[in-house]
């Protein structure tokens, strides 16, 4: 496969059953619900959202889903936060997840977004090594959760 081969678009609804199988291929869990939630915002609010499908042959081969957000972050421009990216395993290592990225970037760049957010999991080495090679770095700050409960003080 050469990245001529690649035909990069917007995903959509009927893109779905594909969608879920190959994240389901790379997660190793079905995440139909976080997709269908993502399809049912983003057509309320396209310009909140930039969605892109990779095809070759006529298949889904990858996907990028990213939010943009004004004022997140203390910023007074957009910054984009990629929320999930997948490459089909037959076809990672040959530019596919590079291309959707750098589509990604120029979609962004059409919208004065200058800066874009993710994360991965730190016993992902693959995700890790393909973000860094991407030039994404740690950020200067510290992620904090807990559960959704009320705290007394």
């Amino acid at each position: 496969m050469t990245t001529a081969e690649v035909e990069l678009r917007p995903i959509s609804i009927n893109d779905m059953e594909q969608l879920v199988e190959l994240d389901n291929k790379t997660t190793g869990e079905s995440r139909r619900g976080f997709f269908n939630k993502r399809f049912s915002v983003q057509q309320n609010t396209p310009e909140a959202f930039i969605s892109l499908a990779a095809i070759t042959g006529g298949n889904l081969a990858g996907f990028v889903f990213a939010r943009v957000l004004d004022g997140e972050f203390g910023h007074e421009n957009p910054v984009a936060v990629l929320d999930a990216i997948g490459v089909d395993p037959e076809v990672q290592g040959h530019g596919v997840g590079s291309q959707l990225m750098a589509e990604l970037d120029r979609i962004m760049a059409s919208r004065n977004v200058d800066e874009l957010h993710t994360q991965a999991d730190w016993n992902n080495p693959r995700m890790v090594d393909f973000f860094s090679a991407l030039g994404f770095q740690l950020a200067p700050r510290l992620v904090l959760e807990r559960p959704a409960e009320r705290v007394e003080f």
